[in-house]
């Protein structure tokens, strides 16, 4: 068992219900059983430890009405949830990548109050649930992740083989787990080490506060599991590395170089005469120390200086910053850009579209209070489940003539209809800027990316559509379609150069995704451009009056809801680009090297295609 996997195992023993849980990203394989096997081994004998299916429903999971009870007994039957009886214990979260936002909220409210309210059905409990989320992500690619929600109620994120195979870490009993589970309340975490933590977590760019606190709690419980009182720097090292790393978004800034930055870089066989800088504390380290010093910021802890002043000129807040950035995952930040708009996908957009209302067809979204007309289904189930509570009340209402009592009472206000949704269909419209130089630069480029949408088309029913813009108007070069053929034909005949008249491209745009939203299709826009706007809405030349027309018509098009992307293809990424995007509410993706296959992924990153 790899060292911070079993770190992680011990941490999550000691304070289950404070660090939330695990999101163990890996496949079903022997390690992540292994892993699995221990934290039950860790966990106090008798902890439920219960698995949780894709597709469970509500009422097995919050609980509800037990249908077959409350007719038999005349009176409403409570039904416990898989949550409340899961109390004290640990939930494993079968396929998260595949959880659906509405799931998440169910268990992030549950990880949040630590309780779970019941009100339905003529029901109003509340039950306590006090317990830990293993979240098991088995997604095969970056696409592939759960919920964002969910996530950031986990305290550690766990990645099976991102270590080396023969790394090793210290290993707990379950009697050493016990002991610091009693001995946690008793330990006390320094306002310096939280104020370290806290620094850290601001460095790495993590904007929620959650891992802040999570990463104290960690440290608390590391604290406990070595018998201490007191967190100490070391307790603070670990919280950092396991909790705050893997949540990083960002590198933190370099310091700033020493003064006299060219003398210290020279030999000290050269300089020995030399007179004393202020980078001199820092020349007295031997020279091969510092590649070792820059490569593992934990191993710091251990080196001293020939002076005996171990990390001179060092804050406690800059050690665990460096324990935090030595274990940040290799790749980890470079996948961050395209990841983010995955994250930011909206409920309205997707690969197969929005969804749509539908009496008849389609997937089954529940039920509705009403009367089956116009060829409705009536849900049976649901019907049942409105008339139950009140059949002592019915019953009691017959008369006492009556022969042959019904077992069930149905009124009229307990019929319930099923309610369906139907997929839409998916219109992506590329906004191409063709003018001067940037056509002879991205064109090749969005062709490209077009004919890589095209060919996903086929088995996706989506259509793509181009517009592009030059001189002083924008015109459809492609409209709405599916064909290949069509779109080569279409992109080899575009031409390129003249002046650049965004804002007239921003509201041909919202032109055509109004068309295709009135057709019952979900429109994504995509516009490609260097935000360089040198014509004006009525074709007068000047960049001031263009600017000023493009931002107006960014600002309208938002008003539409569309999901859009802005990508920004010019060499330094440019303020008004920004703008346009905030302005229309767009996604911003600057690319000055980009080609075809990442402008590919950044889309359909925007569509929420998994």
């Amino acid at each position: 068992m790899q060292g911070e996997a079993a770190t992680i195992a011990a941490l999550l023993a000691v304070d289950p219900v404070g660090l939330g849980g695990v999101a163990l990203r890996a496949p079903a394989c022997a390690e992540r059983d292994a892993w699995l096997a221990l934290l039950r081994d860790l966990l106090p004998l008798g902890t439920p430890l219960r698995r949780v299916p894709l597709n469970i429903s509500d009422t097995a999971l919050l609980g509800g009405l037990d249908l077959g009870a409350t007719l038999q007994a005349g009176r409403p039957v409570a039904l416990q949830g898989l949550l409340a009886q899961a109390d004290g214990g640990v939930l494993l979260l079968a396929m998260a990548e595949r959880m659906t936002a509405a799931a998440a909220a169910r268990f992030g409210s549950v990880l949040d109050t630590r309780s779970v309210r019941l009100q339905r059905d003529g029901l109003d409990s509340v039950y306590t649930s006090r317990l830990a989320m293993v979240a098991l992500d088995e997604g095969a690619s970056d696409d592939e992740q759960m919920p964002a929600s969910l996530a950031d109620r986990l305290a550690f994120r766990l990645l099976m083989g991102e270590r080396a195979e023969g790394e090793e870490g210290p290993q707990w009993t379950a009697q050493e787990v016990l002991a610091a589970r009693a001995r946690l309340a008793q330990v006390h975490l320094p306002p310096d080490e939280a104020s370290a933590l806290c620094a850290a977590a601001l460095a790495l760019g993590i904007d929620s506060l959650r891992a802040s606190v999570f990463a104290a709690r960690a440290a608390r419980a590391a604290a406990a599991l070595a018998g201490c009182d007191s967190v100490e720097e070391e307790h603070t090292a670990v919280a950092a590395r396991l909790v705050l790393a893997p949540r990083a978004t960002r590198l933190p800034p370099p310091p700033p170089p020493p003064p006299d930055s060219a003398e210290a870089q020279e030999p000290p066989s050269e300089s020995p005469e030399s007179p004393e800088s202020q980078a001199a504390p820092l020349d007295s380290t031997p020279p091969e120390s510092e590649p070792e010093q820059a490569q593992d910021g934990e191993d710091r802890d251990n080196d001293e200086a020939p002076d005996g002043d171990p990390q001179a000129g060092q804050t406690l807040g800059e050690r665990v910053l460096e324990a935090a950035q030595a274990a940040i995952p290799a790749g980890l930040l470079a996948r961050l850009k395209i990841s983010q708009l995955q994250r930011a996908k909206t409920p309205s957009s997707g690969s197969a579209g929005a969804m749509q209302k539908n009496a008849l067809r389609g997937r089954p979204v529940g039920a509705r209070r009403g009367e089956p007309r116009a060829g409705q289904r009536l849900s049976v189930l649901e019907t049942l489940r409105a008339a139950a509570p009140w059949q002592r009340l019915r019953h009691a209402a017959l008369p006492a003539t009556t022969t042959q009592r019904p077992r069930i009472v149905v009124r009229k206000e307990d019929f319930h209809v099923a309610r369906f949704r139907q997929l839409g269909q998916t219109t992506t419209v590329f906004v191409v800027d063709a003018s001067g130089s940037l056509a002879l630069n991205r064109l090749a480029e969005t062709k490209g990316a077009v004919e890589l949408l095209l060919a996903d088309c086929y088995v996706r029913r989506d259509s793509v559509a181009v517009l592009a813009f030059r001189g002083k108007t924008a015109e459809v070069l492609l409209p709405p379609t599916r064909s290949l053929a069509r779109a080569k034909r279409s992109l080899a005949g575009l031409p390129g150069g003249g002046g650049t008249p965004l804002a007239n491209a921003i509201d041909a745009a919202g032109a055509m995704a109004d068309q295709i939203r009135r057709k019952g299709e979900t429109p994504i826009l995509v516009l490609l451009t260097d935000a360089k706007a040198n014509i004006a809405r009525d074709g007068s030349p000047g960049r001031s009056r263009a600017a000023s027309d493009a931002l107006a018509a960014a600002s309208q098009l938002r008003l539409g809801g569309y999901s859009a992307l802005l990508v920004d293809a010019s060499p330094q990424p440019q303020p008004l680009a920004q703008q346009l995007a905030a302005a229309m509410g767009a996604q911003y993706l600057a690319l000055p090297y980009a080609g075809a296959q990442s402008l590919n992924q950044a889309v359909r990153a925007v569509a929420g295609r998994v």
